[in-house]
C-alpha cells in the first residue's frame, strides 16, 4: 500500500473540522480484534479475485482489502498494479483498456497446473459478494470518490466500507463526497513517538490509522485510543507468523492487515480474542 503523502496544511484546511472534531466511527464488527485480508485471502486463489474475497469470508475475516481502479470507459474494477502484466495474460496499463476488454483476460492462477479460470472483478461484483457478509477496506488507487460512493450507496453498503487514502486530493474528494465515510491514513515513517503522532492526528484528522505494525508502541496505541481512532496496521510479509502477531498484541493493537487471514484468525481464537 502507498503512504499518504503529506502536503501543506493549506491543501486540506478548508475541509478540516475545528476543535470539536471527532473521528468518523469505523464499521461495526462482531469481533474485538479486526482481521483485514490483504487483497482478499490469496493463500490459494489469486489476489483481488472474487474467489479470494469469498475465501476471506469463509475464513471469518472482518474485511477484504481491495484496490480500486478505473477502466478506459469509466468502469470500476479491482487490481493492485496500474499494469495488467503481473496478474493477467495481457500487457499494458489497466486504464487503457475498456471493461469489456479486461473481462476477456485471464487472471494468472497461483497453481500453474490449474485449469480454473479467474477474471478481474468489477466493483459491482465485489459489493454484491460482500454485502452483509464482510466489510470492504477500499484502497483507493485511481478512481472518482463521488462515483465510488454512489455505487456504495446503490448497494446499501455505506456502513460496511472504509477508505484508505493515498493522496491529499483523495482525502478532500472523499470528505466532500461522503463526509461520514471513515478514512484511513498511514502513519508517516517520521512519526516515532506520541508527540509527533499527536501533531499528525491534530493536523490531518484520520478516522483510522494504518502504517506498519512495527511503528507503534503501546503508548502510541493508547494515544490513538484517547482520540477514539482504531489502529489497524499492516503486518503482511513473506515470513509473517505468530512471532509477529504476538508482538502486535504486546503493543496493544486490536486489528491487522494480513496475507494469512485464516492462520491469524485461528491464532486469535486460541488466544481467546475471537
Amino acid at each position: 500500500m502507498m503512504r499518504f503523502q503529506l502536503l501543506t496544511t493549506l491543501s486540506l484546511l478548508w475541509l478540516l473540522p475545528g476543535d470539536g472534531w471527532q473521528a468518523n466511527p469505523a464499521p461495526v464488527s462482531r469481533h474485538k480484534f479486526i482481521v483485514a485480508a490483504h487483497r482478499g485471502d490469496h493463500v490459494i486463489y489469486p489476489e483481488n479475485t472474487l474467489e479470494a474475497y469469498r475465501e476471506a469470508i469463509k475464513n471469518e475475516a472482518d474485511y477484504v482489502e481491495i484496490d480500486l481502479r478505473t477502466t478506459k470507459d469509466g468502469e470500476l474494477v479491482s487490481m493492485h498494479d496500474g499494469s495488467i502484466n503481473r496478474m493477467t495474460d495481457g500487457k499494458g496499463q489497466l486504464k487503457d483498456f475498456t471493461l469489456a476488454e479486461l473481462l476477456q483476460l485471464k487472471v494468472k492462477s497461483k497453481d500453474t497446473a490449474s485449469k480454473e479460470v479467474f477474471r478481474i472483478p468489477t466493483f459491482k461484483q465485489i459489493l454484491q459478494t460482500c454485502k452483509n457478509r464482510i466489510g470492504i477496506y477500499l484502497d483507493f488507487k485511481a478512481a472518482d470518490p463521488e462515483q465510488a460512493y454512489q455505487m456504495i450507496k446503490e448497494y446499501g453498503m455505506e456502513k460496511q466500507v472504509l477508505v484508505y487514502i493515498n493522496s491529499a486530493a483523495q482525502f478532500t474528494g472523499w470528505r466532500k463526497a461522503a463526509p461520514k465515510m471513515p478514512l484511513m491514513l498511514s502513519l508517516p515513517d517520521s512519526v516515532k513517538n506520541t508527540a509527533s503522532m499527536k501533531s499528525f492526528i491534530d493536523q490531518y484528522h484520520p478516522d483510522i490509522l494504518d502504517g506498519s505494525y512495527n511503528q507503534y508502541t503501546g503508548d502510541m496505541v493508547a494515544l490513538a485510543g484517547e482520540y477514539h481512532i482504531p489502529v489497524w496496521p499492516d503486518i503482511q510479509s513473506a515470513g509473517e507468523g505468530p512471532a509477529d502477531w504476538n508482538k502486535a498484541l504486546a503493543a496493544g493493537l486490536k486489528g491487522l492487515q494480513t496475507d494469512h487471514p485464516a492462520a491469524l484468525v485461528k491464532f486469535l481464537k486460541e488466544k481467546g480474542l475471537r
